[in-house]
């Protein structure tokens, strides 16, 4: 079991924060990369109740600060979260495609269980909306098998359909109930989207003007409103291009004991296990098979099993991700996951809840960020701090998150535990 806790987080707002002239093509930066790595950071140990010169060493999460924002170099700049009290600390950028934030707590985790650090500022960021849709779409295919995959225009739509043609053939799926199974989780995320003053997606978003909480208000939806991505993957199936932050503090949990108990959430077992990288060389397409070993050795850490768990925040990429998240969770047996989800599974009222905070599909996915924000919000919920949806009519006690990188490469699973 791990020796580190989490005593206090901070998460910006996501969304799109730049301005665009449609005449010119002109972009002004409205909360640059740097303002929300500041924000964070500061956020973080303001919740803590610590000054920056308590930390010793941050570490950064953050996909491609290069392609997104010219900035590489990135962990260099939280210095500037304090001058004074963080000056000479080591810093360090952390990048494993979408998972760059877990990366980063984890790495953070390690330099604490080693004895090289107590306290440890993890922070997750990324600005994608510099960007037009061309350059978005190139960066991320960069987190793709270059040869095989990004340079043949497999962008990362195509590639996560292929997972959901690969379970629709394994489990002998109708094109109809693979629509409405998708379009189910993608409704679930919505819903609880719009009760996170955070969310990219939230109150008078898209989702909301639309009024895209239910399965058949997706389905009905005409076509320019849905277009096909990749077959089967719809345009609502797909998550955000987001801009923004979040932050940890962490610390031994031996050194906790003088913070307040109800602030205190032990990581009680960590899961990091890898995929081939090129999916034309992987066994199956209809399982997260690395997800699987990362849930099994987290489980393992923690000494728990799926029925422990209270709530758990998924990486719903793609709509068909979340399926097989919840899957290799253990959450729902293998092939059961869109028929459970049907049946009004994961919802806040249901044991285990999946995706209070709207997921990827409405939270949004600034990808170094993603991360992060689901170890910060599930903190949230541990601590009796919910922002946003939180269960109905208990406190929940153990909580998962479930953080990929690439096309399901790279694969992050963390128990946290309450006091």
């Amino acid at each position: 079991m791990s020796k580190v806790s989490i005593i206090g987080a901070h998460n910006t707002k996501f969304g799109n924060f730049v301005k665009r002239n449609r005449e010119t093509g002109e972009v002004t930066d409205a909360c640059s990369l740097y303002d929300l790595l500041l924000e964070a950071g500061r956020g973080a140990l303001t919740d803590a109740g610590l000054e920056a010169k308590d930390v010793d060493g941050v570490w950064v999460g953050s996909c491609a600060p290069g392609l997104f924002a010219n900035q590489e170099h990135l962990a260099a700049f939280a210095t500037e979260i304090d001058p004074v009290g963080l000056r000479f600390k080591p810093m360090t950028r952390c990048e494993d495609a979408c998972a760059s934030g877990s990366a980063a707590i984890y790495s953070a985790v390690y330099a604490l269980e080693a004895g090289r650090a107590k306290t440890a500022l993890v922070i997750g960021v990324e600005k994608m909306n510099l960007l037009d849709i061309k350059g978005v779409t190139h960066a991320l295919a960069t987190c793709s098998y270059w040869p095989d995959e990004g340079a043949k225009a497999m962008t990362f739509p195509a590639l996560f359909a292929e997972y959901a043609k690969g379970y629709k053939a394994q489990y002998n799926i109708s094109d109809s109930d693979m629509r409405r199974y998708l379009a189910t989780v993608a409704a679930l995320c919505y819903t609880n989207g719009l009760e996170n003053p955070l969310a990219h997606f939230g109150k008078g978003g898209i989702s909301d003007k639309l009024g895209l909480v239910t399965a058949d208000a997706i389905l009905n939806l005409p076509h320019e409103k849905n277009p096909m991505i990749a077959d089967p993957l719809r345009l609502h199936d797909c998550s955000l291009v987001t801009d923004g932050a979040a932050a940890l503090v962490l610390t031994l949990s031996d050194g906790a004991a003088s913070v307040d108990k109800d602030k205190r959430v032990q990581i009680a077992g960590i899961g990091h296990a890898n995929e081939r990288m090129a999916m034309s060389v992987r066994p199956n397409l209809y399982e997260l098979m690395a997800g699987k070993e990362a849930v099994r050795r987290a489980f393992l850490e923690a000494g728990i099993t799926a029925s422990d768990i209270d709530i758990a925040e998924v990486h719903d990429c793609f709509t068909i991700n979340q399926l097989l998240a919840t899957e290799a969770l253990g959450l729902s047996r293998d092939g059961r996951a869109g028929i459970d989800y049907m049946e009004g599974r994961y919802t806040r009222g249901d044991k285990c809840a999946i995706n209070l905070s709207g997921g990827l599909k409405a939270k949004g996915h600034p990808v170094g960020a993603t991360g992060v924000s689901m170890h910060a919000l599930a903190y949230k919920h541990l601590i009796g701090q919910p922002i946003g949806a939180a269960l109905v009519g208990k406190q929940p006690e153990i909580a998962v998150t479930f953080n990929v990188g690439g096309s399901s490469v790279t694969n992050c699973v963390t128990v946290l535990k309450r006091g």
